[in-house]
């Protein structure tokens, strides 16, 4: 399988930053994927003159196939394997392990690195990717810099529908799913950070509070952002143009816009995807000095005292101090809260189409909602499943008509209306079918499906705010004004957190903004000095727009 031009000169260039030789071992089959994979190979070896290629020797790299491995010349701990083709969304992940093989440095915080380092004993992972999956590509790429950072640890990549079999029998329902061993590790995105940590849990290790300790210790800041979705990023951007201290905590940057296949009303911007512009806002974010720490929550807020501080604590144990903070957690999928939903996630009951869509092939599933998300999803597994059911509590669905109409032409989907589901059943191993009755009382039936995608809505990230003093409405969202301002001194909001009632990107991008303009404002108003007039209203504008020639950034790796 041949690169398209723009992707081989792309990697060509990249390649120009190997500082060792990497080698290149493949293992094939007599599968078609096999030829197509020996091809791309030899390409990649041609392209550099610190790139070689040859086949295993027996099961020197395992026994999958078609598979190869990229290791160091010299250091054969230093390497990754991937067991399939990396291309699609995990092509950036072939490039990074490349480079990173051959010496071209990790990009992570200090912190983060010395972690890597630092942990002790043989840890050999294993993940379970697809190419359409957008967050398969954090895990990967992470793991793949924890192999390469410390030689204890091995990192194996298995593309499920080329090894299906190996899915079934491992019950893999969702993807990313990582083992350790023969040992379930997690499932879902995680950044390198929260891995680190995980790992460092399970083996004792005293990692995790040296890191808290560490980060207790850090200076307070002007601005300390709580969340690295639209509303965080704008907000970290804002305040760190005004040149005071801006630190931005985040579990994932990105939030739930890494989750969105298709973004085509972002002003300006006609069409481009959640990765790639989550992608682009961290890029913005650390082009300003922006303390970034990832892998962490905020687990409740403390008013200003004394010292003018507010005391944001964090679920490792962490506590940080700022004269502002800028709440922007965002918001989670809403869930239905039926027997089996918890029981079985990740082993039938999902929660991201693209992603896990290409695990069901063949196979009947149910999609629930009847919304733009519900019918879009259910669009787009028709073309890969054997069946969907869509059922939808209300009479009639909500989505847009043309995607109604797109829908009821698709032989392969059966619409249920008015339906209420009551339970998700399943053999205690994975799902087997969706039990619902009519909403308004009647007889239950059971679909037989093997997965449940659920798309009935999000929930604000504000449970950890229940016990706090900051005013939240009837659903959970934080009660702000026209300014970002919450009913506590120097604590602002912004997206899709808040009672701000538009859902979208564009007006949390908007928010941020506001919340960090208020924030600056606030800041100047309380260090005035005595006798100052504080109480005429403030403009505060941002810097001058500066007009620039736009630079092609290739988006197949972050280097």
């Amino acid at each position: 399988m041949a690169l398209d031009a723009a992707l081989a000169n792309q990697l060509r260039t990249l390649l120009d930053n190997l500082k060792k030789p990497v080698e290149l071992i493949a293992a094939y089959d007599e599968r078609p994927k096999s030829s197509e994979l020996r091809e791309l190979l030899t390409e990649i070896a041609g392209m550099h003159d610190l790139v070689s290629l040859r086949e295993a020797d027996g099961d020197e790299i395992g026994q999958r196939r078609p598979a190869f491995r990229i290791q160091r010349v010299g250091a054969p701990e230093v390497a990754v394997t991937f067991a399939g083709i990396p291309l699609g969304h995990e092509f950036s992940s072939l490039v990074l392990a490349l480079l990173q093989v051959g010496g071209h440095p990790v990009k992570e915080d200090e912190a983060t690195l010395a972690a890597a380092r630092g942990i002790t004993g043989e840890h050999h992972f294993t993940t379970y990717m697809s190419l359409t999956c957008q967050n398969c590509p954090t895990v990967v790429q992470a793991l793949n810099a924890l192999a390469v950072l410390n030689p204890g640890v091995t990192h194996t990549v298995v593309e499920g529908s080329l090894f299906q079999d190996e899915v079934e029998r491992e019950n893999v329902m969702a993807v990313p799913t990582m083992k350790l061993g023969e040992e379930s590790f997690g499932s879902g995105r995680m950044e390198l950070s929260e891995i680190i940590a995980t790992l460092d849990e399970r083996t004792g290790g005293s990692g995790a509070e040296v890191a808290a300790a560490a980060l207790s210790d850090r200076a307070p800041y002007d601005v300390l952002v709580l969340g690295g979705g639209p509303a965080g990023a704008s907000a970290a951007i804002y305040a760190a143009r005004k040149g005071i201290r801006t630190g931005l905590v985040t579990e994932r940057f990105g939030g739930q816009v890494n989750d969105t296949m298709a973004i085509e009303n972002l002003v300006s911007i006609p069409h481009t995807d959640g990765p790639h512009l989550a992608a682009d806002l961290e890029r913005h974010v650390l082009e300003y000095e922006v303390d970034m720490i990832k892998g962490q929550s905020a687990a409740g807020i403390t008013p200003a005292g004394d010292d003018g501080l507010v005391t944001v604590p964090l679920t490792s144990g962490a506590t940080l101090r700022a004269r502002s903070v800028i709440i922007a957690t965002g918001a989670s999928w809403r869930t239905m809260g039926v027997p089996g939903e918890d029981e079985y996630r990740n082993k039938g009951v999902t929660f991201c189409p693209h992603c896990d869509g290409p695990l069901f092939k063949g196979k009947r599933v149910a999609v629930i909602g009847g919304g733009n998300s519900g019918v879009e999803a259910a669009i787009d597994l028709a073309g890969i499943v054997g069946h969907v059911d869509v059922v939808e509590f209300l009479d009639e669905m909500r989505a847009d008509e043309v995607l109604q109409r797109k829908l009821r032409s698709l032989d392969n989907v059966d619409i249920h209306l008015g339906r209420r589901t009551t339970e998700v059943a399943g053999d205690g191993a994975k799902v087997t079918g969706l039990v619902h009755e009519p909403r308004d009382g009647g007889e239950q039936v059971t679909t037989d499906v093997e997965g449940v995608f659920v798309q009935i809505g999000l929930l604000p990230r504000t449970d950890w705010l229940r016990e706090s003093d900051i005013e939240l409405s009837e659903r959970g969202e934080i009660v702000v004004d026209e300014r970002g301002a919450t009913n506590l001194p120097g604590v602002f909001a912004a997206g899709d957190a808040t009672i701000t009632p538009y859902k979208q990107i564009v007006v949390a991008l908007g928010g941020g903004s506001t919340a960090a303009l208020s924030a600056f404002d606030h800041l100047i108003r309380t260090s005035a000095p005595e006798g100052a007039d504080t109480t005429a209203e403030t403009k505060v504008a941002d810097g001058d727009p500066v007009e620039s020639d736009p630079i092609d950034v290739p988006d197949v790796a972050r280097v």
